[in-house]
């Protein structure tokens, strides 16, 4: 008996070692600590997402954010706007489910055909390469996306908060995969996609964390590292922000490239777009700048200009040079910021929706591949009209009671159409009836949401 209680003992300390080490890892993944030996991988396809096994350590790490925030007397992470920002990483994550690491094909048909150097896969050395060579090729692609109007359209979503937190990490378009694929690809000719397809990962997860306020000053690792004092410089609106520290892990490549600038105490950043758009609504973020730029193209009638209205900077004119005349740019000293107070059973109904449909994102995310492309496409319009209403009721919109009695009338009947009934099916049955009903209510003038704006 003894005996037999030492050794279920040492089994569950063993599985809690285990556990721990692992966490352990996934917490030194967020800030690029890595073993080598243990993240070599042959195939792109061996190479875990890590980015998806990370979502916790994301929503841990913005808790943890946000207490650190209300401790030094500021807000903290705001409801809508961290909603809004998981919103668009989700819309990004739905992507990647759509096109099933399509981007990358390419980098490995370069690789498998025109590949100069034969690199071997489980050597540290090609390890410590990939890394470098990944994030010298970030540098340019993210420099290019805030150089070329079409591609800027892409990426401002990634700026359209007016906060700077860790939730702004993941706020991303979803079609910035294919935006920035073709700056990677001169590593095909040397380095392996699986390395590549790691490192590629192990940025934006570093990426993550300099996104936030709490962190004033990493001393001498400044001069090396992107921090959140190089990083807060690039979000800014204020003219002195524009169009600098685009490094992803590592800043030596502006000060090398002449783009750094520091982060300086006599100026208080203002955050977001300089001509900001007053949403929660992440499907708008993601749409409304291509729109205008489209409009742009249309506004001339010489093609050279519609050209550089595409290819040229946002802020480019006629007669004006590449990148437009930093005279005429406007400089963001000071902004209200946008923000909709709702009664606090209207956030309540929202973040209960909103975690079912996070819920439905996971499962999705951990089948998708054993399902046909048509149902993972019904499932992510699924999701993102889903967090696209919530997003209009955050916004308080008008037509948003309208769209969510039809969601949840939908989703009360697929519920049970579609699934083999049992308490959980019926329970969701319920849920969505009975929000359907609540939001007929509010169509019919018997509900009503107050809006107020904050002081």
């Amino acid at each position: 008996m003894a005996a037999e209680v030492l050794y279920r003992n040492s089994t569950i300390n063993r599985e809690f070692s285990d556990v721990l080490a692992s966490h352990l890892k996934g917490v030194g993944r967020m800030f690029y600590i890595h073993s080598p030996e243990e993240t070599l991988y042959e195939k792109p396809e061996d190479v875990p997402n890590f980015f998806r096994q990370s979502y916790p350590y994301f929503i841990i790490f913005m808790i943890i954010e946000h207490i650190v925030l209300r401790l030094e007397g500021k807000k903290g992470i705001r409801l809508n706007d961290g909603v809004t920002s998981i919103s668009h990483g989700i819309f990004q994550e739905c992507g990647r489910l759509v096109w099933r690491g399509a981007e990358s094909y390419l980098y490995t048909w370069i690789y498998s055909n025109y590949r100069l150097v034969d690199l071997p896969w489980d050597n540290t050395l090609t390890w410590y390469a990939a890394a470098l060579g990944v994030d010298f090729c970030y540098y340019w692609m993210h420099r290019a996306c805030h150089e070329i109007h079409i591609l800027w359209a892409q990426h401002q979503v990634h700026h359209t908060s007016e906060d700077f937190n860790m939730g702004v990490g993941i706020r991303q378009s979803v079609l910035q995969g294919w935006c920035g694929f073709v700056f990677y690809l001169p590593l095909a000719l040397a380095i392996p996609p699986a390395q590549f397809v790691m490192h590629h990962q192990f940025s934006y997860l570093y990426m993550f964390w300099i996104h936030t306020e709490s962190i004033k000053s990493l001393g001498p690792l400044e001069y090396i590292l992107n921090t959140p004092s190089h990083h807060r410089v690039h979000h800014g609106s204020n003219k002195y922000c524009l169009d600098v520290n685009y490094g992803g892990v590592l800043i030596i490549w502006d000060r090398l490239f002449g783009t750094f600038r520091p982060e300086t105490d006599k100026i208080e950043i203002v955050y977001g777009l300089i001509y900001n758009q007053p949403s929660f609504n992440p499907f708008y973020l993601q749409i409304f700048y291509t729109g205008y730029v489209i409009e742009k193209f249309r506004s001339f009638d010489n093609w050279e200009h519609k050209i550089k209205a595409i290819v040229w900077g946002p802020s480019w004119e006629p007669g004006t040079a590449r990148l437009g005349d930093d005279d005429l740019k406007e400089d963001i000293e000071s902004r209200e910021k946008y923000d909709v107070n709702l009664p606090t059973w209207c956030n309540v109904y929202i973040i209960i929706h909103y975690a079912v449909v996070l819920y439905g994102f996971f499962e999705l995310a951990s089948r998708y591949l054993g399902m046909t492309p048509i149902s993972v496409l019904i499932f992510v319009f699924y999701i993102m009209s889903s967090l696209t209403i919530i997003g209009m009721l955050f916004d308080n919109s008008k037509y948003a009671p309208l769209l969510e009695v039809l969601r949840c009338s939908a989703l009360a009947f697929l519920s049970r159409s579609i699934t083999t009934p049992n308490a959980v099916t019926t329970l969701l049955q319920i849920f969505y009836v009975v929000s359907a009903m609540f939001w007929c209510l509010n169509t019919m003038k018997l509900l009503e949401i107050k809006r107020t704006k904050l002081e």
